[in-house]
């Protein structure tokens, strides 16, 4: 009789685990359920390089988020297209490369649209029209071309700014080095390895509001330079970006944007 009831408990129990079994796998199919959910949340790749304040750079004083004018400009775009961003900080020269190996699904960084780019790469819509100067210490009385004949000129490396100065160092006479990033370029300045940097005026300004001992000039140009986000070649991305970006600019965001991080207009 013993046995029959220790039988009789042993089946009871075995049967309670097994309900159980099936209830815990119940639950994490239900988790699982919803982290597909989540993911179906489409992500995209953004590649830029923040040492370009104030279009996009890292306020090392408050966080180490990518901060600027561009980066509000992407997340504006990406919130009204239903996009979560995933922002990737790269060499300047790197961020057209890495579109065309993947990596990104756009780019960016202050970037303007050249014959040369446009060869291997798509552009969005213009959203900032934009000008150059030449700095210099105030110290040098640097205020014309002519000043800097037999000088040494800096401008970052694969910018339209170095082709620029390339130009017209050879019509004046000064010669030409690049540098990765226009934070070096403003060091180059103030130790005197070079003596004028062509650098844009939004960017410009920036650093004239910081450093008492610089100077700029604008620099003439046949043609204006224009800002865009820039794309894989047949990128569907470029069409819906278009679009949105004619929407925030007919609606006032952008020159919304404009007075939050611009010193000047």
């Amino acid at each position: 009789m013993k046995n029959k009831v220790f039988l009789f408990m042993l089946v009871l129990v075995m049967g309670i685990l097994a309900a159980c079994g099936t209830a815990e796998k119940e639950s994490s199919t239900g988790s699982d359920t919803n982290t597909e959910s989540t993911s179906e949340t489409k992500v995209l790749r953004v590649g830029t390089s923040a040492d370009y304040a104030p279009f996009e750079f890292v306020d090392t004083k408050v966080s180490d988020d990518i901060i600027g004018f561009d980066i509000d400009l992407a997340n504006l775009i990406a919130e009204r297209l239903g996009y979560e961003l995933q922002i990737t900080n790269s060499d300047f020269n790197s961020l057209i490369p890495g579109l065309q190996a993947d990596k990104f699904d756009f780019v960016i960084s202050g970037m303007t649209p050249t014959e040369e780019r446009e060869k291997v790469v798509d552009f969005s819509n213009a959203y900032y029209e934009t000008e150059q100067y030449m700095v210099s210490l105030k110290e040098n009385n640097i205020t014309t071309m002519d000043d800097l004949k037999g000088k040494v000129v800096g401008a970052q490396v694969a910018s339209i700014q170095l082709d620029l100065a390339e130009s017209f160092g050879a019509e004046n006479g000064f010669t030409v080095e690049s540098r990765d990033l226009i934070p070096q370029l403003i060091q180059e300045l103030k130790n005197g390895r070079i003596q004028g940097a062509v650098i844009e005026n939004i960017v410009s300004e920036n650093y004239l509001a910081q450093n008492d001992d610089l100077q700029a000039f604008p620099i003439e140009v046949e043609e204006p330079d224009f800002k865009a986000v820039v794309f894989q070649e047949g990128s569907e991305l470029k069409a819906e970006f278009d679009q949105v970006i004619q929407e925030l600019i007919d609606e006032g965001k952008v020159d919304e944007l404009k007075k939050k991080w611009f010193v000047v207009e």
